[in-house]
C-alpha cells in the first residue's frame, strides 16, 4: 500500500513538473523569439554577405523517446563543411566562417532553436540534443537522457560546454535527469546568461 502511494505521489509530482515546465517553455520561448527576431534578421544578412548558402542550418538530432527531429540553427560553417571531415578538436576550426565565429561566441546561432521549443521537440532546459549517430551508441544507462526533451541549455552547458568530453557531458546530464525540478531549471537559465556573456566553454 505504501509503495503504491509513493509511486502515485511521484507520478503526480512528475506530471506537475512537466506541465509547469511546458508552460514556462511556451511563454519564455515566445517572448525570447520576439525579442531576438531583429537580431536574427541582422545575423541572416551578415551570414549571406560572409559566405554563400542559406543562413539556416538544419540537422537531425535525437529527441525525447528516441524520436529524431530536425534542429534549427543559424549556419556558422561553410556550406561544404561536411566534405572537410568531422568536427575538429582544436579551437581554430577552418570550417567556421568569420561571422559564424562571432555568432558562436555569443550563442546567437542557437536562438532559432526557440522554434524547436515551441514545436515541442525541445525544452528551454534539458540534456544536449545529440547527433542521431552518436545517440544510437549510448549504453542502456545513458539512454535515460532520452527520456526527457533535449534542451536549448542545460546542466552540461553551464558546466563546461565544449570544454567537456561527450562522456563528461552525459554524466552531468544523467544527474540532471534524476534530479530535475522547475526551480533548478530556472537556476540553470539564470546561469546560462552568465555563461553566454562570458563566452565560457565556447569553440570558435
Amino acid at each position: 500500500m505504501l509503495t503504491s502511494y509513493a509511486a502515485g505521489r511521484d507520478h503526480h509530482v512528475r506530471l506537475s513538473y512537466s506541465l509547469v515546465k511546458r508552460g514556462i517553455d511556451i511563454v519564455l520561448a515566445t517572448i525570447l523569439l520576439l525579442v531576438t527576431l531583429p537580431l536574427l534578421l541582422v545575423a541572416c544578412v551578415a551570414i549571406a554577405l560572409d559566405s554563400p548558402g542559406s543562413c539556416i542550418y538544419r540537422q537531425w538530432r535525437m529527441g525525447v523517446g528516441e524520436r529524431p527531429f530536425k534542429i534549427i540553427k543559424l549556419r556558422t560553417m561553410v556550406t561544404y563543411a561536411d566534405r572537410l571531415g568531422p568536427e575538429l578538436t582544436q579551437d581554430a576550426d577552418p570550417r567556421i566562417t568569420r561571422v559564424g565565429s562571432v555568432l558562436r561566441r555569443w550563442s546567437v546561432d542557437e536562438f532559432p532553436q526557440l522554434l524547436n521549443v515551441l514545436a515541442g521537440h525541445m525544452s528551454l532546459v534539458g540534456p544536449r540534443p545529440e547527433l542521431v549517430s552518436i545517440a544510437e551508441t549510448y549504453t542502456d544507462s545513458q539512454r535515460r537522457v532520452l527520456q526527457v526533451r533535449p534542451g536549448l541549455t542545460g546542466w552540461a552547458q553551464v558546466n563546461g560546454r565544449d570544454d567537456l568530453s561527450i562522456h563528461a557531458k552525459l554524466e552531468l546530464e544523467l544527474e540532471y535527469v534524476v534530479n530535475r525540478t522547475n526551480m533548478r531549471d530556472l537556476a540553470i537559465m539564470a546561469r546560462t546568461v552568465s555563461v553566454v556573456l562570458s563566452g565560457e566553454g565556447t569553440k570558435r
